[in-house]
């Protein structure tokens, strides 16, 4: 099946020698929810811009339902609806005049029914005659949402979507992209919230210093790169550990109260029994244990200060 959105060797220069995308490759599907990682300053923004339109790519090719988003740029931006991080609306106009206004932009005819579903959606129904001036700042991010589905896109942008936004109104969020993902609309979105993507994404890609260094599917991610804890609550504090334990990956938390084993979740043998045993035939009780997995934001942080971690995982793809 032909992707959505397919980039090649895309890369991105300033003249001040700044290098924000690095031979990018990825290849988006209809239909999935797609999260882009990375921290302030990876190319995140510089990579969406690029795909619509906004920035003008170095080299490489963007193809947007097999459209070239450079030469055919009509008709592949008309697919395309964008939420970007910053406000630039007529602060004086009503929700409604603006909302109605993006979608003539397109060169579409007026659909009051439309506009009408996208503004309830999106719980701004009852503020369609209010002046943009007046909203509280959720309700302009809803706002610009609601500018960006005017004209019924097939592919939605949301770049830090939920940047300032109140936890409820973030929940609200994720519910209407869910929403839009089940009508077939391909969303792909940049966040610097961790649970975001963890909440609500099917493949991840992290971008560091203008590189993809990891495009996978969620679970698959973490699957592959993740950790998992065991957390021995002792009955007698240590004051450091064995020699005898030094084979395991340990650490000794809280004044020596707790031992911790990290351990990989892939290996054939975690290791958890034999460091039980040891710890019993040394006499070192516990009273109680947890386990802890590695959040997708474990796998983020370890994947951006040590890339090479991807590239040992074959994960790139």
């Amino acid at each position: 099946m032909q992707p959505v959105l397919s980039i090649r060797g895309l890369t991105k220069s300033y003249k001040g020698g700044l290098q924000a995308l690095k031979n990018i490759d990825l290849d988006i599907q209809r239909g999935e929810i797609f999260a882009l990682l990375g921290p302030n300053g990876a190319g995140k923004s510089t990579l969406i811009n690029a795909v619509c339109g906004i920035v003008k790519p170095t080299g490489g090719t963007i193809l947007i339902e097999g459209l070239d988003a450079q030469k055919e740029f009509r008709a592949a931006r008309s697919i395309i609806g964008l939420v970007p991080q910053e406000m630039h609306i007529d602060m004086f106009e009503t929700v409604w005049a603006v909302t109605n206004y993006s979608r003539g932009l397109f060169g579409l005819p007026p659909n009051h029914a439309h506009v009408e579903k996208v503004l309830r959606d999106l719980s701004l129904w009852e503020k369609k005659d209010t002046k943009l001036m007046a909203l509280s700042g959720g309700m302009k991010r809803r706002v610009l949402i609601a500018k960006a589905l005017s004209h019924e896109p097939r592919i939605l942008f949301l770049d830090e979507p939920t940047a300032g936004v109140d936890v409820e109104l973030r929940r609200d969020m994720w519910a209407l992209v869910r929403q839009m993902r089940e009508r077939g609309v391909t969303v792909i979105l940049t966040t610097h919230y961790i649970e975001e993507a963890e909440e609500m994404a099917d493949r991840v890609g992290v971008i560091s210093k203008g590189e993809l260094i990891v495009v996978e599917d969620k679970n698959t991610l973490m699957k592959k790169l993740g950790k998992k804890q065991v957390s021995f609550e002792l009955v007698e504090p240590l004051a450091a550990l064995p020699d005898t334990l030094k084979e395991w990956d340990l650490a000794l938390k809280d004044d020596g109260r707790k031992l911790e084993y990290t351990f990989d979740t892939t290996a054939d043998r975690t290791g958890v029994a034999s460091l039980i045993r040891r710890m019993s035939e040394l006499g070192l009780q516990f009273k109680d244990l947890d386990t802890k997995s590695s959040s997708l934001e474990d796998i983020f942080v370890s994947l951006v200060h040590a890339p090479q971690v991807a590239e040992t995982a074959n994960v790139k793809g």
